[in-house]
C-alpha cells in the first residue's frame, strides 16, 4: 500500500493536475466515477507498473522475512540405562548447576552387585591368607622330606662301606632296598618342592589375578551405580519437568525431560529464514533490522554474521528407500543468522520469540569504485534509496504489530 501510494504521486496525481488544470476538467463533471479509467488511464496504467517494478526491486534486493526466531539450545535430560525413578530432586522448574543430581532410578540391582563384588574381594583376601599357610606347609614339608632323604642317604653309604670291607655283614637285597629308600625320599622332596611352587604360584599370581578381577566388577558395579543418579550435564534450567517417582524412564524412547543451557545462545543471533529467491542477495555483513513479538514498539539493529550454504529442504540420510523428490512439497529457505549490532541489543527478548526482520543491500562501495557505468551506478543508487521505503515499513510493522495482536489476534 505505502508503495502505491508513493508511486501515485509520481503518476496519477501528474495525470490528474494535467487534466484538471492543462485541460480543464473538473471531478463530479468531466471526471466522474464511471470516466476515472478513461481519464486518468495513463496515470493508473504507469502507476501500476511503476508499483510492482517498485516492490520487485524493494523486496528483491531488501528481503524481508517474518520466519525469524530467537533460537536456543537445549538438552534431553536421558538416563544411560532404563529404570524406575525412585526419587526426584528438583521441582517442575528449577534452577541447576553443573553436576548436581536431579532424579534417581531404582538401584537395589546395581546395589546388590557392588555387594557381590566386595564379597568376592574379601573371599579372594581369605584364600590369599590360607595360600600363605599353605606355602609354609609346604615348606615345612621340604624341609621333613630333605631330612628323611639325608637319613636313608647316610643309611645306604654305611651300609654300602660295610659291605664294601665284608660283603657278609651286609646282603646286596639290603642294598637294592636301601636305594629305592633313598629314591623315594628323593621323588618326596620334588614333590614337596612342586607344592610349595603351585602354593607360591597361587598366592603370587592367581589370587592377586582374581582379586584384580573382583576389584575391576566392583568398579564396574560402582560405575553402572553411579548411573542411577541422572546429573546435570551442564548449568541451567530445568523446565516443565513432569517426571514422578514410579515412571519408567529409556533412553531410547522416553526422555525424563529437558534442560535450557545458561548458555542457550539465545541472546547472542537470530535465525531468519529468508526465500530460495534471494539467496544471491544475501551476504555475510550486510545490515539488517528487527522487531519481535515479545518487544513490541522496538527496532533492533543488527547485522548478518552468517549464510547457510546449504537449503534444509533437500537433506537426505541413508534408508533402504529412495527419495522422491516430488515428496518435498514446500521449498526450503536460506537460513541467515543475525546478530545485534550493539551489545544487549536482545536483551529483554525471551528465547525462542518470533521477530519479524529485513536485510538491506548497500552498493556505496561498487558505485565509489567506478567499475560501474552511468546508467548501473543511478540503478545502484536506486537500490540503495527506496530501501528507506523496506525501513518504513518495518516501523509501520512495529506500530501496527501490538495492535494487530491484542486487538485483532484476540489476544
Amino acid at each position: 500500500m505505502l508503495e502505491l501510494l508513493l508511486c501515485s504521486l509520481l503518476t496519477i496525481l501528474p495525470d490528474y493536475l494535467y487534466r484538471r488544470y492543462g485541460q480543464g476538467k473538473r471531478i463530479g463533471r468531466e471526471i466522474t466515477l464511471f470516466s476515472v479509467w478513461f481519464e486518468l488511464r495513463w496515470g493508473i496504467t504507469a502507476c501500476l507498473m511503476l508499483t510492482v517494478t517498485l516492490i520487485t526491486i524493494i523486496f528483491y534486493n531488501h528481503p524481508s522475512s517474518s520466519n525469524v526466531t530467537a533460537y536456543f539450545r537445549t538438552v534431553p535430560i536421558v538416563p544411560e540405562t532404563i529404570g524406575r525413578v525412585a526419587e526426584i530432586y528438583v521441582g517442575m522448574s528449577d534452577q541447576v548447576a553443573q553436576g548436581q543430581p536431579i532424579f534417581r532410578l531404582n538401584d537395589a540391582a546395581q546395589k546388590a552387585a557392588a555387594e557381590t563384588a566386595r564379597r568376592r574381594i574379601a573371599e579372594t583376601e581369605a584364600q590369599m591368607t590360607v595360600a600363605a599357610t599353605d606355602v609354609a606347609a609346604a615348606q615345612g614339608q621340604i624341609t621333613q622330606a630333605e631330612k628323611a632323604l639325608q637319613q636313608a642317604r647316610d643309611e645306604l653309604n654305611t651300609k654300602a662301606q660295610l659291605s664294601s670291607r665284608n660283603a657278609d655283614i651286609v646282603s646286596r637285597r639290603e642294598l637294592e632296598r636301601l636305594q629305592v629308600v633313598v629314591d623315594g625320599q628323593e621323588g618326596a622332596v620334588a614333590a614337596a618342592m612342586a607344592a610349595k611352587e603351585g602354593a607360591q604360584i597361587r598366592l603370587e599370581t592367581l589370587l592377586p589375578a582374581q582379586k584384580a578381577s573382583a576389584e575391576a566388577a566392583l568398579a564396574q558395579a560402582e560405575v553402572e551405580l553411579a548411573k542411577t543418579v541422572i546429573r546435570a550435564g551442564v548449568s541451567g534450567r530445568v523446565e516443565q519437568f513432569a517426571l514422578r517417582v514410579g515412571d519408567l524412564v529409556n533412553p531410547l524412547m522416553r526422555p525424563a525431560g529437558v534442560l535450557i543451557p545458561d548458555d542457550a545462545g539465545s541472546r547472542r543471533q537470530l535465525g531468519a529464514g529468508f526465500g530460495q529467491i534471494e539467496a544471491q542477495v544475501m551476504k555475510p555483513g550486510m545490515a539488517a533490522e528487527a522487531t519481535c513479538l515479545s518487544k513490541p514498539l522496538t527496532i533492533i539493529p543488527m547485522v548478518v554474521t552468517s549464510v547457510q550454504d546449504v537449503i534444509a529442504a533437500g537433506q537426505f540420510r541413508a534408508t533402504d528407500q529412495l527419495i522422491d523428490t516430488q515428496q518435498v512439497n514446500v521449498p526450503g529457505t536460506i537460513t541467515v543468522f543475525l546478530e545485534p549490532l550493539y551489545k544487549g541489543g536482545l536483551d529483554g527478548i525471551p528465547p525462542g520469540s518470533s521477530c519479524v526482520a529485513n536485510a538491506y543491500s548497500n552498493n556505496h562501495d561498487l558505485i565509489a569504485s567506478g567499475e560501474v557505468g552511468v546508467l548501473r551506478g543511478l540503478y545502484l543508487h536506486l537500490v540503495d534509496t527506496v530501501a528507506v521505503v523496506h525501513a518504513l515499513l518495518l516501523r509501520i510493522q512495529a506500530l501496527i504489530l501490538p495492535v494487530q495482536t491484542l486487538v485483532f489476534g484476540g489476544h
